[in-house]
């Protein structure tokens, strides 16, 4: 697989190492040829000068044949032409922006563009962890019709089935971790102490689910 990426600060210069360790193909492209030092001298990808929108750049950089573009610049407005250039003009399948601005990545996320709006996501992981009762979603569907949040609940429920918990709730868990692992819930799971569960929820029910969870199991009807 070939991968372009524009922008070759902290993030960008990562991703390339990380890309071509596992196997495949990278160019990344930055204006300032200084940048290209923090990819050190055992980078195997191509570096090249330019800016990122700019056609004979990207087709220097293989765009014709990347399955991947990565636009992760200092710069909004940079990030996301390149993104709509990567997309729209060469039928990229897979185009993800670095954005700065959380209000502009909602917008892009709904014109199809997956976005990363660095400030806003340090701020809510920040938050989790000092105001834990009040969480914002970890993560939106781009209609803002579907979230994901993690969901507390009471020692009540510690032994129970994780699929009573689903049915009195009303929703599904999307995955929970244990034991610092990531896991995907199955029908014969019990939940233990512990767990840190993170299900689906719509703006309608988010408030019920959390009542649900921090109740106990009985009375919830099977």
């Amino acid at each position: 697989m070939h991968v372009v990426i524009m922008g070759c600060g902290r993030v960008g210069s990562v991703l390339a190492h990380s890309i071509s360790e596992r196997g495949h193909s990278v160019a990344i492209i930055d204006r300032n040829p200084e940048a290209f030092r923090r990819l050190g001298a055992d980078f195997d990808g191509q570096s090249i000068t330019g800016v990122g929108f700019d056609k004979r750049i990207l087709t220097a950089a293989g765009i014709t044949r990347a399955a991947a573009f990565a636009a992760v610049s200092s710069g909004d407005n940079s990030n996301i032409i390149a993104a709509r250039v990567a997309r729209e003009v060469y039928g990229v399948n897979t185009v993800v922006a670095r954005i700065y601005d959380s209000q502009r990545a909602v917008v892009y996320e709904r014109l199809g563009i997956p976005t990363v709006a660095t400030v806003r996501w340090t701020a809510d992981r920040m938050l989790r962890h000092l105001v834990p009762d009040d969480q914002p979603p970890l993560w939106r569907d781009p209609t803002s019709t579907v979230s994901m949040v993690e969901v507390r609940y009471s020692g009540e429920w510690i032994g129970h089935p994780l699929a009573r918990l689903e049915r009195a709730a009303g929703t599904r868990v999307a995955y929970l971790m244990r034991f610092g692992i990531g896991t995907l819930p199955t029908n014969s799971m019990m939940i233990q102490d512990g767990d840190q569960l993170f299900m689906l929820v719509t703006e309608d029910i988010v408030d019920s689910v959390r009542a649900v969870a921090a109740g106990t199991p009985e009375g919830q009807g099977e």
